[in-house]
């Protein structure tokens, strides 16, 4: 992803919980010293609204307008004015059914559920961990929050995938703030994203109760937490043998949409991670997958990279969907050299058959992640009543 402007690891609610990043992690964020999830928060830019006008270019005079407001940062403003001339104050100028919702509206009523909420007897907020980046002066956040202890232990591996949410806003009238199910996993730094369903809220109509938006996230995210070791296990248990199939590795990851860069990334991270290079199962694929968004990826947070999460999701927990969506996409491949009867349709038609008989024989497989997805939804549900 791009480089955020600044980027803050924090560790701890508050002042009063004596938190230490776990080592991995430690690892992976050495620099300054993590400060409070609290003080990080607060120190984030806040916005407010003040009038807008415009200049009529035959008197020469500005014309103030109520049908719109300038969303600035407050403490910049008073720098401008004191004559800083490199501090910008403006965010965006929307209409006005624009509600501003700033980062303590939304991360207090957190702080609040982190200090009820319990894991093992312990308080959330004396096991959370993560980091904030800032994007755009500031007027766009994205962050991780993870909690120690709230995790998934691979056998043969030290180090656990480690559960939370990934959170953000921006003052630019995309999104005022948005939240989904996070892990990261410490063995090989690789993030899985959209664990649950995203939560967002628009920069219209009226603020939500975000204390209990917050708490029932967390039950989805225990839920997840619960269910993910057993769709990995049974994701180790599918493999394919793409000696048998008509496309590489490589090609299996741009048949499912991946740029070029990523699926060579993907393969690579896939191939050197499987037990021979040309039986791999789909944890291992589902693992390059995120390998190359986390590492390699070059776009920015956001939409973009949803796409790809989505679809390097499928291949963990939809694989019978992952493959038949690989056959279309081949089938599309295909169908410029026409039907004729010709050597290349009738290859065609052989390879085809080749992906059609590994979809048959997933079959068994896959109905246990079915029962399996239906079962965590309906807890989903439970929860968000």
């Amino acid at each position: 992803m791009k480089d955020p402007e600044t980027a803050t690891v924090f560790a701890g609610l508050d002042g009063r919980t004596d938190t230490e990043l776990p080592d991995w992690y430690a690892e992976q964020h050495g620099g300054p010293e993590p400060i409070s999830f609290s003080a990080a928060i607060r120190n984030l830019p806040q916005a407010v609204d003040t009038a807008v006008a415009y200049r009529n270019p035959y008197s020469d005079e500005w014309v103030e307008t109520e049908r719109f407001n300038a969303i600035v940062e407050p403490s910049r403003l008073q720098a401008e004015a004191d004559g800083d001339t490199e501090a910008e104050s403006l965010f965006h100028i929307p209409t006005d059914s624009y509600s501003i919702i700033n980062p303590v509206d939304v991360y207090g009523p957190l702080e609040e559920v982190l200090r009820e909420e319990t894991i093992d007897g312990t308080p959330l907020g004396e096991v959370m961990f993560g980091e904030i980046r800032r994007y755009r002066g500031g007027g766009e956040v994205h962050m991780d929050i993870m909690f120690d202890g709230l995790e998934v232990r691979l056998p043969g591996r030290s180090d656990p995938i480690t559960m939370g949410v990934t959170s953000g806003y921006d003052f630019f009238g995309e999104h005022a703030v948005y939240v989904e199910g996070f892990a990261q996993d410490g063995y090989c730094s690789n993030t899985m994203r959209s664990l649950t369903d995203k939560e967002v809220i628009k920069h219209v109509g009226d603020v939500r109760n975000f204390r209990t938006w917050w708490e029932e996230l967390l039950a989805q995210v225990e839920l997840v937490a619960d269910d993910l070791l057993e769709f990995i296990r049974d994701a180790k248990n599918i493999e394919l043998d793409f000696s048998d199939l008509p496309f590489t590795v490589t090609e299996f990851y741009s048949l499912l949409g991946f740029a070029d860069y990523l699926a060579e990334r993907a393969a690579s991270d896939a191939k050197a991670n499987a037990a021979t290079p040309v039986e791999i199962d789909m944890w291992t694929l589902h693992s390059g997958a995120t390998y190359a968004l986390t590492h390699f990826f070059q776009g920015k947070e956001g939409a973009s990279l949803d796409g790809y999460v989505r679809t390097a999701n499928d291949i963990l927990f939809n694989p019978e969907g992952t493959i038949e969506r690989v056959e279309r996409a081949y089938e599309e491949q295909l169908e410029p050299d026409g039907d004729d009867g010709s050597q290349a349709s009738l290859a065609g038609e052989r390879a085809l058959a080749s992906i059609e008989r590994v979809s048959d024989d997933l079959q068994e497989k896959v109905d246990q992640f079915e029962e399996r997805e239906d079962a965590l939804r309906e807890r989903f549900q439970e929860a968000m009543s």
